[in-house]
């Protein structure tokens, strides 16, 4: 049963301990209410339906991520995926989330909150080709492998692969300048490293290797913070 839950903007991701190991699972968000019973812990950036309880107790709250300097209208994704990439190294990380967002998130060496951007995710602007204009599809959401072997072809003769490979493009352009706009000496990315999360990361990572120096893909940061929080 789950012992964690992070509510997204378009999915529920959950998490349970079994010997000793975190498995994370992703779902739309629940019909009908399910056992909860094993809840530790749990976090919403997104809308909780009204016929789901979920225990006020156990909601965890932006002021307990022990991240620095805070502000008050960081999300709490964003909070709790810098600070889990933080504590892997205890150096300067900028973490990019490719979700519904695609958020970028600043800590310094110290653990602190610098800034960030934000920017529609894939499917937000494939969604807004095909609302915008009168001849593209709305496309459907395409599963995390099914999108990294599409992003390979370099010039799509389809309209979907088409609109596919310029958003993802875009994208990780999008990423590139962010890392070359890191505080850092000459404007390089000396001293920092690359966490990358979230449901488009597989895709992503693919255009971005080796050009952003130093890499690391985490699926499930959010999920390792919640546990880091209530397991330690």
């Amino acid at each position: 049963m789950p012992e964690l839950l992070l509510v997204g903007n378009s999915r529920w991701h959950w998490a349970e301990r079994r010997a000793g190991v975190l498995h994370c699972w992703h779902s739309d968000a629940p019909v009908e209410a399910p056992d909860l019973s094993a809840l530790q812990l749990w976090a919403a950036v997104g809308a909780v339906p009204p016929q789901i309880s979920l225990p006020p107790a156990r909601e965890l709250q932006l002021e307990q991520i022990p991240l620095r300097e805070v502000p008050p209208w960081l999300g709490l994704d964003r909070a709790l995926a810098s600070w889990r990439a933080w504590t892997q190294q205890e150096g300067p990380v900028l973490v990019v989330d490719a979700g519904t967002c695609l958020s970028f998130t600043c800590v310094d060496g110290s653990g602190a909150f610098l800034g960030g951007r934000l920017s529609p995710g894939l499917l937000l602007q494939l969604r807004s080709l095909g609302r915008g204009t009168a001849q593209l599809p709305l496309p459907a959401p395409l599963a995390g492998d099914q999108v990294a072997r599409e992003a390979m072809e370099l010039w799509p003769q389809d309209t979907e692969t088409a609109m596919l490979q310029g958003c993802l493009k875009a994208m990780a352009a999008a990423v590139m300048q962010a890392v070359a706009d890191l505080p850092s000496p000459g404007g390089s990315a000396d001293g920092w490293t690359v966490w990358l999360t979230g449901g488009d990361a597989p895709a992503l990572s693919e255009l971005l290797e080796p050009a952003t120096g130093s890499l690391r893909q985490a699926p499930n940061l959010c999920l390792e913070a919640l546990a880091a929080l209530a397991f330690s």
